[in-house]
């Protein structure tokens, strides 16, 4: 007990605490003098002491509750809160449902009304420890004009002193409890409930993967455009000299790949803006798309063959989006690590299952691994999706297979 009370004199939060029932107090004084002065001036009932007692504090009470709904006060609140009492609650939701607003509301009543009695002992008590002190010599004090309260002198009173002192010092171990207890009040009537956490946590995780799902399609995207304008600007370069209308063909490719980048990254900078609007452009990735897809591929003096089959509309939309990037990564990587080799695709639709093959002849310095963001990139969009993807070395070809749900009904 005794280390506690010596403890509450060194900790600079029990100082911090004093404080912030310091400001209760003088957030109190606008209410004391309502119910005072305004209210006994204007209610007769209110003229005589007990109805001044009984009608002022009630309308002082009434007064405080109501303006503690101020948006202004709860803010006020919340400062206080996280300043003095050392910010105990840090996720705090802002007091922004009807619940949060009462729990804020109670919480500054309480601060008001407690911070009050606590200003008011703080003022006091160091008077009436003056008067305790003063007492044995001088025989009494004086209340008022007339009345004079006569005590003891000397060692018959020598008591008071002693209780001056003790009631001094226990004013601030006093104070750090009461602040303790408010600390803890804040934190149950201030903290977000388990729903709203769990809640909150969902949402944040929703934002996490839609933003892991753009990354996805920047980097699917403007990868594939980036290596088709490398292929074919060192093309140009090359033919512009002997085949100028060989050189255009490379540029017209360059500039259908950029266009397409620019489209793709338009969109998702418009989603991850703050408002969430998205680009004025809409992407174009989709399975119907994909013989778009292949022929700029083959613009880029890659050998692709494809084999479709099946209706590729009848896929769900979410499910061609992800398959249309699929093919689309792959075709990067076949570019990127093995050059401008051979490359198959297969693509067949069932009544529910979409199967996807991309295969390449492994040469070059990369035919043997392909372990960066593109690979793990395709792994979560089949994941997501519940469906499955080998990628690796099939004897001499490189090989992405891939089986996803097709994501519609069946009959």
């Amino acid at each position: 007990m005794t280390r506690w009370v010596l403890g509450a004199f060194a900790r600079p939060s029990t100082y911090r605490r004093w404080a912030y029932f310091v400001l209760g107090g003088a957030l109190a004084s606008p209410y004391v003098l309502f119910g005072a002065i305004l209210v006994p001036s204007v209610v007769p009932a209110a003229s005589t002491l007990p109805g001044a007692v009984a009608i002022g504090g009630a309308c002082m009470v009434l007064a405080l509750v109501g303006t503690a709904f101020l948006p202004a006060v709860r803010a006020l609140e919340f400062a206080a809160v996280r300043e003095l009492l050392d910010d105990p609650v840090p996720d705090a939701a802002g007091a922004a449902s009807g619940r949060a607003r009462v729990r804020a509301a109670a919480l500054f009543t309480a601060h008001v009304l407690v911070g009050g009695v606590v200003s008011v002992v703080s003022l006091l008590l160091p008077i009436a420890f003056a008067v305790a002190v003063s007492v044995p010599f001088t025989g009494g004090f004086t209340l008022g004009e007339q009345n004079r309260i006569t005590v003891p002198t000397g060692w018959a009173s020598a008591w008071l002193p002693a209780a001056g002192v003790a009631a001094l010092l226990a004013l601030v171990p006093v104070v750090a409890g009461l602040g303790g207890a408010f600390r803890r009040l804040a934190t149950a009537l201030l903290g977000l409930r388990a729903a709203d956490r769990i809640a909150r946590l969902e949402r944040q995780t929703e934002r996490l993967l839609e933003r892991a799902r753009l990354a996805r399609e920047l980097h699917d995207s403007v990868g594939h455009a980036l290596s088709v304008v490398s292929i074919q600007a060192g093309a140009a370069r090359r033919l512009l000299s002997r085949d100028p209308a060989a050189a255009d063909g490379s540029m017209a490719a360059v500039q259908d790949a950029a266009r397409a980048a620019l489209d793709d990254l338009d969109h998702v900078l418009g989603l991850l803006r703050e408002d969430g609007a998205a680009g004025t452009t809409p992407p174009r990735a989709g399975l119907p798309e994909l013989p778009s897809l292949l022929s700029a591929t083959r613009l880029a003096g890659v050998g692709v063959s494809a084999d479709i089959q099946g209706d590729l509309a009848a896929v769900a939309p979410v499910v061609s989006r992800e398959a249309y990037r699929l093919v689309q990564e792959s075709l990067t990587n076949a570019v990127r690590h093995a050059g401008k080799v051979p490359v198959t695709v297969r693509v067949v639709v069932t009544e529910t299952t979409l199967e996807i093959t991309v295969g390449n002849p492994a040469t070059g310095a990369g035919g043997t691994g392909r372990g960066g963001r593109g690979l793990r990139g395709m792994r979560e969009r089949v994941d997501l999706l519940g469906g499955t993807l080998r990628a690796g070395r099939d004897g001499e070809r490189w090989v992405v297979a891939a089986t996803l749900p097709t994501g519609r009904a069946t009959p």
